[in-house]
């Protein structure tokens, strides 16, 4: 149980370096786990961790200095809106900026105001609606096709991983999975659906071109 009088609810520069160090892990987990492994923009990750950690320290300090909290907030939050939005940011870029500044603000004051592990509810809250929502974007913007498919050797449950890299080399695109709709043993074929992510992010419907041979 943790009260007030421990050192990461302090208003001294080791009380703010504590609570930095876990901010700092938040901003790996939401920033280095999440968004890099969905998004793969390394270009934007030196943006989000840099202004997580502005953040944090400016509103660690608001104690200190005569500035309203809600103006603080709001500043940092048009001049994410604002400046950055000429630097070809996505919609999904922009809630990963506002949700890295909203963690900064919550870690920096939260842990003056709520118990420590109330603050890493909050954090846990964020992060796992941001995993959730990047789970149902993956599985909502992927897209059916069927094929004529002559390997079927490679139809075996024990060859499911060599059947999908097979399939991802013959057709270019990434499979995430395969599934067997009929077979022709006459003519050493099988009709699969298989199923792949667009490139550009939006939600497509069924394909309804004639089943192709790869």
């Amino acid at each position: 149980m943790f009260d007030d009088s421990m050192i990461i609810h302090s208003t001294s520069i080791w009380g703010i370096l504590a609570r930095f160090g876990v901010n700092l892990i938040i901003l790996i987990i939401l920033i280095g786990f999440l968004y890099f492994r969905y998004s793969k923009k390394e270009k934007f990750m030196f943006t989000f961790f840099l202004i997580g950690i502005i953040v944090f320290l400016v509103s660690s300090i608001m104690k200190k200095v005569d500035i309203g909290f809600g103006l603080a907030f709001g500043l940092f939050a048009i001049f994410g809106i604002l400046r950055l939005r000429t630097r070809n940011f996505s919609v999904k870029d922009m809630a990963y900026l506002f949700s890295t500044i909203g963690l900064s603000v919550i870690n920096a004051l939260g842990l003056l105001i709520f118990p420590f592990y109330g603050v890493l509810i909050l954090n846990s809250v964020i992060i796992l609606t941001a995993f959730l929502l990047e789970q149902y974007l993956a599985i909502s913007n992927s897209r059916k096709q069927t094929i004529i498919y002559d390997n079927l050797d490679l139809l075996k449950p024990q060859n499911k991983q060599e059947l999908l890299n097979d399939l991802s080399a013959r057709t270019g695109q990434k499979i995430k999975k395969a599934r067997v709709r009929e077979i022709n043993f006459k003519k050493d074929t099988a009709t699969v659906d298989i199923f792949f992510c667009e490139d550009n992010g939006n939600k497509k419907k069924e394909s309804k071109i004639p089943p192709e041979k790869v």
